[in-house]
């Protein structure tokens, strides 16, 4: 199989070279803790009484001499990782299992660091430092590299670890805490840290072999994630992040600090929706039919989906309506269809919510569930698809005294994961975020939701009968009468026509800003009107600032894209689902249409729409909250003055 241009192939003799180093390490060797405090004496490397301790591996850097005065403590990950189930004498399977994967995940470490020194200017100053032949001008920036090969080694530990374990996670989880022996000096002093750490932890944490696997990928993740936030500030790393290596032997591409989890699906036991069981709801019903589709454009090879690249990919999206207008069955129906079409596919599918459950009364642990879940989703190698019910309840508005300290974490990651600076829309997962109560959304966080999808639920006098006839089901004689069953579902009638009832605004405030605009300067049919028209808009509302217009603009490039990919491609994968990257983006740039003007219209007041409508019901409700105080202090100023009289 060729690699791609821009994939570093790590050969399998390379990894295998480092096999017997990565065993040593494991066996056994000192290490002085630095910055971390011991929480458990050392593992007794000894079988029985007159068996001698396992051999020792000293690790060494050429070129670069280290000294340590201090006592050392020993590590023995073998006979730690053995004694996790208690007294039996033989290995189990699971403790084979870890091994292996601690020694291959070391050895991949060891390989892509010395790929690293190799590209860069390390190896030459390595073995200048080994002559002292390194000048003053050169020291400052052979630490730098010392350093960066340090985070690229440990990273890619980690990443490995994490990957070649993830098909053993169960049920059970650990939560380990932050990592804190990262040490930099050199990249054996490193993994001599991480070991030592991950040691203390399988001691602390893995008292039954169930959460050994758990104990392990835990502190993979916390590692992984405290080194990628060191690298963010780390000089001499652009030869790690700017290439991709891959490991065929275990279908491992490790792309710079971003994690290669093993493409593992969920298990999904919800009751999934046909889309003529959605009734109503036909913007809302259509664009998740369209993005249930967009999903599976996504090429795993180029880790990219042509529609993120030409534009009308929806990442994140709101759906609103009042309760039991169909959130939860919109929701069923979207994971229904990806389900089907990944499994025609072949592609793993992740499915997951983030509940109530997950906000802990423990400080951070609501931040790290939020976290694991974006990572989640976000895996590269699967398609994805995160949904938070009942948000307004999830994630906490700043500077509400009510909301609890986990609900403001949760609002930090969500807003951090849907449009922070690190942000990288590939197109293999989305996002929605539900509210019956949307004006108690953090508007910052609301924003961040670049498609609206208002959930009305049912509306005409067909949508009634629709229904009624769906939920009666077929345990009656009753006769249907003069109507023709789900007619008006139909879907490209209905959406047009829901389309065309935003060629004027629907709310009471913007219609007033939307006819003062236009008998000022005539119908919006220039880039320029529509311009004065947003300004208009932003007057009425502060709120509605530039990720206002970003959002519009997003959605009208959806609107480019107002094509359904023909079910025969999600039937047959060779039509489309196992072509290429440039012959799938060829064949949606193909479909595309042009942009009109009623589109850009349409979707001003769509969206703005929703804002005034989130704004009026948050107004409301803050004025009702106040009239309530007001009577609640009349009431206690009288009850007092009875009381003194």
């Amino acid at each position: 199989m060729s690699m791609p241009a821009d994939v570093m192939e790590v050969r399998e003799e390379e990894i295998r070279a480092h096999y017997g180093a990565a065993a040593g390490l494991l066996e056994g060797f000192d290490h002085t803790p630095r910055i971390a405090k011991p929480k458990v004496a050392a593992a007794a490397p000894e079988r029985s009484a007159g068996i001698g301790t396992r051999r020792r591996f000293r690790s060494t850097t050429p070129g670069l001499v280290t000294r340590s005065t201090a006592r050392p403590e020993g590590v023995h990950l073998v006979a730690r990782i053995e004694g996790a189930d208690g007294d039996d004498p033989l290995v189990s399977p699971l403790q084979a299992t870890v091994l292996h994967s601690l020694r291959r995940a070391v050895s991949i470490a060891l390989a892509v660091g010395e790929g690293f020194s190799e590209a860069t200017e390390l190896a030459t100053l390595r073995r200048a430092n080994l002559e002292g032949a390194i000048g003053a001008d050169k020291a400052t920036g052979f630490a730098e590299l010392l350093a960066a090969e340090s985070l690229v080694v440990l990273y890619v530990f980690a990443n490995a670890t994490s990957y070649l374990l993830a098909s053993h996670a169960g049920e059970v989880s650990v939560d380990v805490g932050a990592v804190e022996e990262v040490l930099t000096d050199n990249a054996p002093m490193a993994l001599n840290g991480a070991l030592w750490e991950l040691d203390q932890e399988l001691a602390t944490f893995s008292t039954s072999e169930d959460k050994l696997v758990p104990t392990v990928l835990a502190y993979a993740e916390q590692l992984m994630e405290k080194v990628s936030l060191r690298a963010q500030n780390a000089p001499q790393l652009a030869a790690f992040t700017g290439a991709n290596y891959r490991v065929e032997a275990d279908d491992l591409t490790i792309s710079g600090f971003t994690p290669a989890r093993a493409a593992k699906a969920t298990k999904l036991t919800m009751s999934f929706k046909k889309p003529n069981e959605v009734v109503g709801n036909h913007i809302a019903k259509y664009q998740s039919m369209k993005l249930a589709k967009m999903l599976m454009a996504y090429d795993f090879d180029r880790k990219l989906n042509p529609f993120a690249e030409l534009g009308g990919f929806i990442f994140t999206f709101m759906g609103d309506g009042m309760p039991g207008t169909g959130k939860t069955t919109l929701i069923q129906m979207m994971a229904g269809l990806i389900n089907d079409y990944c499994q025609v596919a072949g592609y793993a599918f992740r499915y997951q919510n983030f509940g109530i459950d997950n906000i802990d009364s423990y400080q951070g642990k609501s931040g790290q569930n939020a976290k694991a879940f974006i990572n989640n989703v976000m895996d590269q190698n699967v398609i994805g698809f995160g949904t938070v019910d009942d948000i307004d309840q999830i994630a906490g508005k700043r500077g509400d005294r009510q909301s609890s300290a986990g609900q403001q974490e949760v609002t930090a990651v969500l807003m951090e994961a849907f449009a922070g600076a690190n942000t990288v829309v590939r197109g293999n997962c989305t996002f929605g975020m539900f509210s019956n109560y949307p004006e108690n959304v953090d508007d910052a966080l609301r924003q961040r939701a670049g498609a609206r999808f208002l959930v009305d639920g049912p509306k005409t006098r067909d949508d009634y009968i629709d229904i009624l006839n769906l939920l009666m089901g077929k345990n009656h004689a009753i006769p249907l009468g003069d109507h023709d069953a789900y007619a008006a579902q139909e879907i490209k009638k209905a959406v047009a026509a829901s389309y065309d009832g935003y060629s004027r605004p629907q709310e009471p405030g913007l219609v007033a800003v939307f006819d003062r605009v236009q008998d000022q300067i005539g119908d919006l049919d220039t880039i320029a009107k529509m311009g004065t028209y947003l300004k208009a808009i932003q007057e009425a509302d502060p709120r509605f600032t530039g990720r206002a217009i970003k959002n519009i603009t997003d959605a009208v490039k959806v609107r480019a894209m107002d094509f359904e990919l023909p079910d025969e491609w999600m039937e047959n994968p060779e039509l489309f689902l196992l072509k290429g990257y440039d012959d799938k983006k060829a064949m949606i740039a193909d479909l595309r249409v042009p942009i009109t003007v009623d589109m850009v219209i349409q979707e001003i007041n769509r969206y703005a729409d929703s804002e005034f409508r989130y704004a009026d019901k948050s107004d409301e409700v803050a004025i009702d909250n106040m009239v309530r105080d007001f009577g609640r202090t009349e009431e206690a100023k009288r009850r007092y003055l009875e009381g003194k009289g």
